[in-house]
């Protein structure tokens, strides 16, 4: 059984948020840190009180911490040695492994997530832009009373319109492929697979494997948590639709090129099931959208190219132990919509996304460096995931096609990684923990 009055609301439900915005945090004290804390407990959803209060409640919070966080916090060093060595080490240290690079490299970081003295991360969703507004000033005047508790930097959110279902600044439909996880209450829709067991994603339960590994100590700030990979990614708007206008001669040959990058139109629908025209009814259908697979409905990738970005990230019946690769996604959309038709105007906007996974190295690690960043994924040679992947100008993209096959040269880069961090998510018995710590035993 989960322990939904234990495990932070984001684990295992999405808010209904069109606003938000991402406090990263430098403790200055232990014990001004830990006061902070201790007033930000009872602002923080369990996963229950959510699901019970979600059609009446406007702003839900979740709180994690880097590795330096907890230990800013007065965690002791046994214990911190106990946490995972990718983790300790951080995301800037891992930037070979994650394709960082070139201009994805964390010297290019804009918001200050690189820095050592990055501890904490609050993540303030908001239904509207009001209860925004509300929620941005209570923690800003939170924050005047825990002076030793500073920002070091803000991003903040807001959904892409039209509302009616989201979507990145691409104009790709999003959240459509995520893992249910068993015991969670949620149904599998077709083809998206069957439950996957808890431990995959939240510490203390068992996984695929087993019985899950041993538990960072002590065992009462490790269980119910679980990890979450950071991102920050710019979409370069401008230069994608011009790409498009380059590759294609005619609207509907641009939409196709679009779609052969994604594996699926901007609507959703996916090209195995649509491959030669768009179909935004069943985009829109989650009884249809996912179900199906590559290995016998299209293995050579005449429908979807090999390279697709949803073919690296979720390979599904071409790839072995995939129930061990899988991961929860979570974040929203920052930074002004681009109008159709309009000049790049060189204001940043892009995603600002979450991978929650009970292995950072397993999971997160293991996508980037083998699923985006492999020029050999599926023996392609020389390609990268044409939307995320690390683009210098010098790769290419194949789209297969009878008689011949059609070969993108100088492929340029779409995104960039423009911040990230690892954070330890902890249950809130956890959280209690933490801002307790240099208490008295009672």
């Amino acid at each position: 059984m989960l322990d939904f009055d234990d495990i932070q609301h984001i684990l295992l439900t999405r808010a209904p948020a069109l606003n938000g915005r991402y406090v990263f945090l430098t403790f200055r004290d232990p014990e001004g840190a830990r006061a902070w804390l201790s007033a930000m407990l009872e602002t923080v959803h369990s996963a229950r009180a959510m699901r019970e209060s979600v059609a009446r409640d406007r702003r839900w919070v979740t709180l994690a911490f880097t590795w330096n966080g907890l230990r800013a916090l007065g965690v002791d060093e046994a214990s911190l040695a106990t946490f995972p060595e990718e983790f300790r080490q951080g995301m800037v240290a891992r930037a070979e492994i994650l394709g960082d690079t070139g201009a994805n490299h964390p010297d290019n970081w804009v918001d200050d997530t690189k820095s050592p003295d990055l501890h904490a991360i609050v993540i303030l969703f908001a239904r509207d832009a009001e209860a925004h507004a509300r929620c941005v000033a209570a923690h800003d005047e939170l924050l005047t009373r825990h002076e030793s508790v500073q920002m070091l930097s803000t991003l903040d959110l807001a959904a892409t319109p039209p509302f009616d279902y989201a979507h990145d600044h691409f104009g790709y439909r999003d959240r459509l492929s995520q893992p249910v996880i068993e015991g969670s209450g949620d149904e599998p829709t077709p083809g998206s697979g069957g439950f996957i067991k808890a431990g995959e994603f939240i510490l203390g339960y068992p996984d695929e494997s087993g019985p899950g590994p041993r538990l960072p100590q002590p065992e009462i700030l490790s269980r119910n948590g679980s990890f979450m990979a950071y991102r920050r990614l710019e979409e370069h708007v401008g230069r994608f639709r011009a790409f498009l206008r380059e590759q294609g001669q005619t609207p509907d040959e641009q939409e196709l090129i679009a779609a052969k990058l994604m594996g699926r139109w901007r609507s959703g629908a996916p090209l195995v099931l649509a491959p030669e025209r768009d179909d935004p009814a069943l985009g829109a259908d989650p009884r249809r959208n996912n179900d199906f697979g590559y290995k016998h409905q299209d293995p050579h990738g005449y429908a979807v190219p090999l390279g697709t970005h949803i073919r690296r990230m979720n390979p599904r019946d071409t790839a072995a132990n995939m129930n061990r690769r899988r991961m929860i996604r979570r974040g929203a959309t920052y930074g002004p919509p681009l109008p159709e038709g309009a000049a790049d105007d060189g204001v940043e906007r892009g995603i600002a996304a979450f991978v929650i996974c009970a292995s950072l190295i397993r999971q997160f690690e293991f996508a980037q460096n083998v699923w985006v960043n492999d020029k050999s994924f599926h023996e392609l040679g020389n390609e990268r995931d044409p939307i995320i992947g690390n683009q210098d100008g010098t790769l290419e993209y194949k789209i297969p096609k009878r008689p011949i096959r059609k070969t993108i040269t100088g492929l340029p880069a779409f995104t960039n990684v423009r911040g990230g961090a690892y954070f330890f998510l902890p249950g809130l018995r956890a959280l209690r923990w933490l801002a307790a710590l240099g208490q008295a035993p009672a």
